[in-house]
């Protein structure tokens, strides 16, 4: 469970530091997103999701135990 919420943590804080750093910024990143086609989208997503996946497992395998 620990790690559960720390995780959580992280992704809340990574999430929302951009908006907080540079709300002008992300203000004209998610017009550009918009603009993108839901297939480009999709794939993006995927390989982010397959990158976040791979360090997490290298994160399990070589981490301290």
């Amino acid at each position: 469970m620990d790690y559960l919420l720390t995780a959580l943590g992280l992704v809340c804080f990574l999430e929302g530091l951009p908006y907080a750093a540079f709300p002008d910024r992300i203000k004209q990143w998610l017009k550009h997103i918009a603009r993108l086609p839901s297939d480009q989208l999709r794939l993006m997503g995927g390989v982010l999701m397959a990158v976040g996946l791979g360090l997490v497992y290298l994160g399990r395998r070589h981490g301290a135990p």
